[in-house]
């Protein structure tokens, strides 16, 4: 495909942490139309980390970097890049967990441990063993420490329940202007239609699609009050922090 505009920054970097949409996005960066108005070739961390372990060459979109902000900021970049990350509410990350864990994550290093014990418990007893797992693997400190990020010209917070909301366009339209990229607005709206959530899980919004519903919110309804106090004992203000309402907040609006 030919290049039709050429980035003006040198590379792009989509940093990322589970369950925060990170394959979708990388669907969309990786997608031709991108290079088409970029110039920029998809870098793929599984496929190259060998190679390039400390440093990712320029010329890229680097999408779904799992990595924390301590250590992409150690790592060598062009000084004439971009970066983002997209944050969910960590107790919608907490549900997707627990779903994808128990029966739609391709297997692969302890996910099958998991699975069994999950598909063993019942669900509340599940879901507490979720949320000590994702305090375990320090999803919930590497989560506290972008969100606390400078921000600054080179760096920027999005929010999953923008990007999927009803001004998707919009806000999608907004992370490329960030990252340098413009896509004309008929071509980013087909390339978000190619690569809806209704298309990437076939139309099934059962629980063992890997996509699931991608609904913002849906963590009210699966928490009841143990889940909810075994969460603030593993986060205690991350939901305040990355800018959520909770629970007492979004009670007091119900009560009005």
């Amino acid at each position: 495909m030919p290049v039709a505009t050429r980035c003006e920054y040198d590379a792009v970097y989509h940093c990322t942490l589970r369950k925060t949409a990170s394959q979708w996005v990388k669907a969309l960066l990786h997608d031709p139309v991108v290079y088409r108005y970029s110039g920029l070739l998809p870098f793929d961390q599984r496929v190259h980390r060998r190679r390039y372990p400390d440093a990712i060459p320029p010329g890229r979109v680097a999408s779904s970097l799992f990595i924390s902000y301590k250590r992409f900021s150690a790592i060598r970049k062009p000084e004439n890049h971009r970066a983002f990350f997209i944050m969910r509410d960590p107790r919608d990350i907490v549900v997707s967990s627990y779903f994808s864990l128990r029966g739609s994550h391709t297997p692969m290093g302890d996910i099958l441990e998991h699975r069994k014990v999950l598909q063993e418990l019942p669900f509340k007893e599940g879901m507490i063993h979720v949320i000590g797992h994702l305090k375990e693997t320090w999803l919930f400190t590497q989560l506290r420490g972008w969100v606390t990020a400078p921000s600054d010209e080179t760096f920027r917070l999005f929010r999953y329940e923008d990007l999927i909301g009803e001004h998707q366009t919009d806000e999608m339209a907004e992370l490329m202007r960030h990252c340098g990229i413009s896509i004309p607005p008929p071509e980013l709206e087909a390339l978000l239609d190619r690569h809806s959530f209704s298309r990437k899980r076939g139309g099934d919004a059962g629980t063992l699609s890997h996509y699931r519903k991608g609904q913002a919110g849906d963590w009210r309804n699966h928490f009841d009050d143990d889940i909810y106090e075994a969460f603030i004992a593993a986060t205690g203000d991350l939901v305040e922090l990355c800018g959520y309402p909770s629970r007492e907040q979004l009670r007091s609006v119900e009560d009005v």
